[in-house]
């Protein structure tokens, strides 16, 4: 799995029949670097420009391909070079997002993520499933998040509890299970996403490492109120962004770090609000996903949140893998035929199967 915070690419091996978790194996994660990340960023800002308008930017599209198998296949051959690893028999490579567009009311969704699958599968020697989005989103849904199936399953091992599983990335999605186990997923609003291209726009690495800009910024009460006012906030679930619908220049004009403290709580705020949208307050938060390491984030998530928030670990999960094993499972479920959404996971009109198999 690459998210669209462009950090990393995660693996993970599970044994699972696509419903339940059997067994956890290896994990790995190979960081981008500098170049890498700047291919992958490039053909992001490329996608943008295009919006499914004129010609595609096919060079720099190509050119990310590249970049994606590439760094796919060594996180395989870190995750399976590891002492005593089984040899998997089937992957799941969910590809780059680079743009997304969310259904409204007379406009479609669309969705893309850059993948060239014949040479991963080549790459990585054993079948793959991939394109998971795409039947969601010609079926009428929005084609996120794709990770309730996986959530589901992990709470399945926590006994049941009503829960909300939370993930981080660059945008923030929820999984809730009410107490009489219907699933409700969305996206809450931006998470990491503004915040690393606020960082980075100054000059001050890709991320703010350990929340410590803001950690010593002052919020912006003004702007925060502003920015929960968005239409976006009034939108009934399930609903689904593009990490670029909210971005870092919210916060024009703000320090470095005001900036910073500002962009965290709103993102912290946006998940809370999201939760008020639920048919049930939940006892218990568990976050996954990067933005569970910046300490000021879960500060803001704690401080604005109706429930006890816990972090991936706290509930004996492995939070940097998440995602990974997600779409391990997703590719379970590609092969059986099973369904990857449902109605109150993605508005998809009934439950829908998708995926595409090579190999």
């Amino acid at each position: 799995m690459s998210g669209t915070s462009l950090d990393a690419v995660d693996a993970a091996m599970i044994l699972t029949d696509g419903e339940d978790v059997l067994e956890f194996g290896p994990v790995a994660e190979r960081k981008y670097t500098a170049e890498e990340r700047a291919v992958l960023q490039a053909a992001t800002d490329a996608a943008r420009a295009w919006n499914w308008q004129g010609p595609r930017p096919e060079a720099l599209f190509a050119a990310a391909c590249e970049t994606i198998t590439k760094t796919h296949a060594d996180a395989w051959a870190m995750m399976t070079g590891q002492a005593g690893a089984p040899r998997p028999v089937l992957a799941g490579v969910h590809g780059q997002t680079v743009l997304h567009r969310r259904a409204r009311p007379g406009q479609p969704g669309a969705t893309l993520q850059l993948i060239d699958a014949p040479a991963m599968q080549a790459a990585l020697g054993v079948p793959l499933a991939y394109d998971f989005r795409s039947a969601d989103v010609a079926a009428g849904g929005q084609g996120a998040p794709l990770a309730p199936a996986y959530h589901a399953a992990l709470m399945n091992r926590l006994g049941g509890e009503p829960a909300v599983v939370l993930n981080l990335g660059g945008v923030a999605n929820i999984t809730a299970r009410t107490a009489d186990g219907t699933l409700i997923a969305f996206d809450t609003g931006p998470a990491n996403g503004p915040i690393d291209e606020w960082v980075e726009g100054h000059g001050r690495g890709t991320h703010d490492a350990g929340g410590r800009l803001a950690a010593v910024g002052r919020v912006h009460e003004g702007l925060l109120a502003q920015l929960l006012a968005h239409d976006w906030f009034e939108e009934p679930p399930p609903k689904s962004l593009d990490r670029y619908d909210f971005n870092a220049s919210m916060a024009r004009g703000l320090s470095l770090e005001d900036g910073a403290a500002t962009l965290t709580e709103f993102s912290a705020a946006a998940v809370a609000a999201g939760i008020r949208q639920l048919p049930e307050v939940p006892a218990r938060l568990i976050a996954c996903g990067g933005g569970r390491h910046n300490p000021s984030f879960m500060a803001a998530l704690a401080r604005q949140c109706p429930c006890t928030v816990l972090t991936a670990e706290q509930a004996g999960w492995r939070g940097d893998s998440i995602e990974a094993e997600a779409f391990a499972l997703l590719a379970a479920r590609t092969a059986r035929g099973l369904p990857l959404s449902w109605p109150g996971t993605t508005g998809v009109p009934a439950p829908q199967t998708g995926g595409a198999m090579i190999g």
